[in-house]
């Protein structure tokens, strides 16, 4: 769970240019957490058909990487710190790789959740990306040059929604050649092996860049390091940046776990009690579950397969767009009213949907006239013809009585649609509400806090402590949606996430002072004198 040690940036120049383009290479990993996170989303239906899967064996599924990526958050920093910046990320995108291919082949679920647990490994991305950006980055460029990392997550995100979507009009356009490559019949499959094309291309391109010149220069490898800093910045003066890199080298760090035992002493604990909120917070609140489910959930307001996923799209577009927005505002407005702001939204709209799904009933006029293609399966649904259920989760307990497992969840976007009296333009707009809301606060002032709020001496294992406890919350949410949804309905689950917006509300506007324009040491004397107060 130990970071890279810190960054000494080299000086900006001719070599700007470069450095940028490195970084832009470097941040696809970015790209593809995002586009591995959420590519799920369109597949994960067809996946529990295909292998009959109980609700659990859904969420595990669909939260195996987030388990992984527990494990990878930990060994990322001290891998790349023995072994360098660059074979680590190559490992990392040959995991990527090799997940993708896996997943597309997978023969039954054990495979399929191996698979993507391999896939997860790589999430070591998130925090190896921006440590290699940091140290090839001058000051004046850094916050920049390292936020096109986390922009890129948004972005894979998106693109893998609109990957989707693409694939499944495909599927179901007629062509021969569609018949002929098996995409109309595994088209899930397809949705996964489409990942093989960005992983494969961050392979190659990764080839292609530079070690890291302060880990070359700490590893005793001045001269290539000499040679990366001129091609970096030509004109700049090679030696006395590997001197000042060299010298702002300190002593080893003291073990993880005697750095961990500090975390809980009582000048820490403001610091401590504050990064434990926003980590959980921004967790629980049911991001991944949205971002994860996306057309899932948009099935459930009946609008059908095709516009499901097309509304899925307006989510990974909305997160785009307010994630810039968050980038333009949080030096200017400041963390604390963003994330007050933003939690707020995100009760609005938890509320907003809880409220849409509530007002929703369920009736089947003529079982007949439903769009699936199996007459007998239609059949079955007679016995339901007039019958009015109040809750999504006493109709699909109704269901359950005619159709099984694999059935249901093949077919239950189009036997919704044809049941539900609902206004679904309601859970779009809450949807997107609380996506924008999200985007706003949580998901990038989360990352920014814990980079100012711990002390220097235990910055890293506090951001790393905070980081597992958000991984494990991740993966609880996204574990347990699936039975969330059949077993509490859709109303009740969100208002669930709603109620927990509220309680960290509450905490923030409590706990957290605001951090904007105060120095490192400022914000560590502040939060010091909470801790012992």
């Amino acid at each position: 769970m130990s970071q890279p040690s810190a960054a000494v940036p080299i000086a900006p120049t001719a070599g700007t240019a470069q450095a940028f383009r490195l970084a832009i290479v470097v941040a696809l990993g970015g790209f593809l957490y995002g586009f591995d996170a959420s590519i799920i989303s369109g597949a994960i239906t067809s996946i529990a058909a295909d292998f009959a899967l109980s609700d659990w064996q859904m969420g595990l599924v669909v939260a195996a990487p987030t388990a992984a990526g527990i494990i990878a958050g930990g060994s990322a920093g001290p891998l790349s710190d023995r072994f360098g910046r660059k074979p680590v990320l190559l490992l990392i995108a040959i995991l990527y790789t090799v997940s993708a291919g896996f997943s597309a082949l997978a023969p039954d679920f054990f495979t399929i959740t191996l698979a993507r647990f391999i896939g997860g490994l790589g999430f070591g991305s998130l925090s190896l990306a921006p440590i290699y950006i940091a140290e090839i980055s001058h000051p004046s460029q850094r916050g920049r040059m390292v936020s096109i990392n986390q922009l890129n997550i948004v972005v894979g995100f998106s693109a893998a929604y609109f990957a989707n979507y693409v694939l499944l009009q495909t599927a179901s356009s007629g062509a021969d050649w569609v018949d002929t490559i098996g995409l109309d019949s595994h088209t899930w499959r397809w949705m996964l092996g489409i990942e093989l094309v960005p992983a494969g291309l961050y392979v190659l391109m990764l080839l292609r860049i530079p070690e890291s010149p302060r880990w070359l220069v700490l590893n005793n490898q001045s001269k290539r390091a000499l040679a990366v800093i001129r091609k970096l910045t030509p004109g700049v003066d090679a030696e006395r940046e590997v001197e000042e890199i060299r010298a702002s080298h300190t002593s080893a760090l003291e073990p993880f776990f005697k750095r961990l035992a500090k975390l809980m002493k009582p000048s820490v604990r403001l610091a401590l009690v504050v990064g434990l909120v926003l980590g959980v917070a921004q967790q629980i609140t049911g991001v991944n579950a949205i971002y994860f489910y996306a057309p899932t959930i948009f099935e459930q307001s009946g609008v059908g397969t095709n516009a499901a996923f097309v509304q899925a799209i307006w989510v990974g577009l909305t997160n785009v767009v307010f994630t810039l927005v968050a980038m333009f505002c949080i030096d200017r407005y400041g963390r604390r009213p963003l994330l007050l702001v933003g939690l707020f939204g995100v009760i609005l709209s938890m509320a907003i949907c809880a409220y849409g799904f509530k007002q929703a009933t369920f009736v089947v006029d003529d079982a007949r006239a439903i769009e699936i293609e199996n007459v007998e399966l239609k059949t079955r649904l007679v016995p339901l013809e007039g019958v009015v259920y109040k809750n999504d989760v006493t109709f699909k307990r109704a269901l359950r009585e005619y159709l099984s497992e694999s059935e249901l969840r093949e077919q239950q976007g189009q036997i919704i649609k044809a049941a539900i009296n609902i206004q679904p333009t309601l859970i779009l707009i809450g949807i997107l509400g609380f996506v924008a809301s999200f985007a706003v606060s949580l998901g990038p002032v989360m990352w920014v806090l814990l980079s100012e709020i711990f002390p220097n001496h235990l910055r890293g294992v506090g951001m790393a402590f905070i980081g597992v406890v958000n991984s494990a919350v991740s993966f609880m949410v996204q574990f347990i949606f699936p039975w969330q949804l059949s077993n509490w309905g859709s109303a009740i689950t969100f208002l669930n996430y709603g109620v927990f917006a509220i309680i960290g509300l509450v905490l923030v506007y409590w706990l957290l002072p605001e951090t904007k324009g105060k120095t490192l040491e400022e914000l560590e004397a502040d939060f010091t004198r909470g801790g012992q107060s």
